[in-house]
């Protein structure tokens, strides 16, 4: 199933300063970069901060406005979610797809929570569906080995789902969770940790390092050809910190914000060991969390009949908790 995808490229390494600051120059770019991740750790609050949304447009289930952070390509600064109400008692969830989900990836889950008497919200990730520039034919400026890029569009998907919060309050949402798949876990748990909204999550497949799925997946083995040879494992991991879950994870001890983490026992994308690591540090800091262990890989976990027990639980959870 891997293997199915025949259009993966290997893009040309890039430090990608730029789209970090765009004034930015370097002699040391990977000095620079470092440096920038402990920066934005340090003031992570600043970090994922924005400009409020004046142009929220909502015709039928299709809400669009201009994404906070501007980028190089018109389509991607366009965000687009599509919204399925229900008779909720003011509970929304946030649904974030996986890497490369195409427009109706997840459809059927935001119909299945509504059968849970959950209103939901699917957002198109950046370099997405809709928002894809049209020299592309995968959502590669979202993750590639172009380390500024890839770091600027996960801050992105970050602010653009606060953004649909935002707007999912002013019509009269109170009670808020939120949901993410893969690249869309990741996501999801940098959200939770910086928006006092969100009290519950699901994460489905977990990593503590964005870096580590990036090296060791059997997804992003042509991400890693980009990179390899420019920097080690641990280099990355350092750089790619402020996209990595694990950095966050402080920020939920003592919040109340519970959890549901997902991991599939036969994973080649995230290593169980990952999965793991994180579930480990849940537990050592005490943030409330429930595990699911799925007897899949990562790919089969979308097939039935695990994408609907994965379905009804992340569901269950969601309405109990909510």
């Amino acid at each position: 199933m891997a293997r199915r995808d025949t259009n993966r490229v290997t893009r040309s390494f890039e430090w990608g300063i730029g789209y970090l600051d765009e004034e930015a120059w370097a002699a040391d770019p990977k000095t620079w970069l470092r440096d920038f991740a402990r920066r934005a750790l340090a003031a992570s609050d600043q970090y994922h901060d924005y400009p409020p949304v004046h142009d929220y447009r909502s015709e039928g289930r299709l809400l669009t406005f201009t994404s906070p952070v501007r980028t190089h390509w018109a389509p991607n600064n366009k965000v687009h979610a599509w919204h399925f109400p229900a008779r909720s008692r003011d509970r929304v969830v946030l649904v974030l797809p996986q890497w490369n989900a195409d427009e109706r990836g997840h459809m059927t889950l935001c119909r299945m929570l509504n059968s849970f008497g959950l209103s939901a919200v699917r957002l198109s990730l950046p370099y997405h569906d809709r928002r894809m520039p049209p020299e592309l034919h995968r959502a590669d400026y979202m993750l590639s080995s172009n380390l500024g890029r890839t770091m600027q569009s996960v801050r992105q998907a970050v602010i653009d789902g606060r953004a649909v919060l935002d707007w999912l309050e002013s019509i009269g949402y109170r009670r808020f969770g939120i949901l993410g798949t893969s690249l869309g876990s990741c996501v999801a748990v940098i959200a939770l940790a910086h928006d006092p909204r969100l009290t519950v999550s699901v994460q489905n497949h977990v990593s503590s390092y964005f870096a580590d799925v990036v090296w060791t997946g059997i997804s992003t083995r042509h991400v890693r050809d980009g990179i390899d040879g420019h920097l080690t494992l641990e280099e990355l991991r350092e750089i790619w910190m402020p996209i990595s879950p694990k950095a966050y994870l402080e920020r939920l001890a003592g919040t109340g914000k519970i959890s549901l983490l997902v991991h599939a026992r036969y994973d080649e994308t995230f290593l169980p060991h990952l999965s793991r690591d994180l579930i480990r540090e849940y537990a050592r800091l005490g943030i409330r969390h429930r595990t699911l262990a799925l007897p899949c890989g990562h790919y089969t976990s979308g097939r039935f009949p695990f994408s609907w027990y994965l379905g009804l639980s992340a569901c269950a959870f969601l309405r109990t908790n909510l």
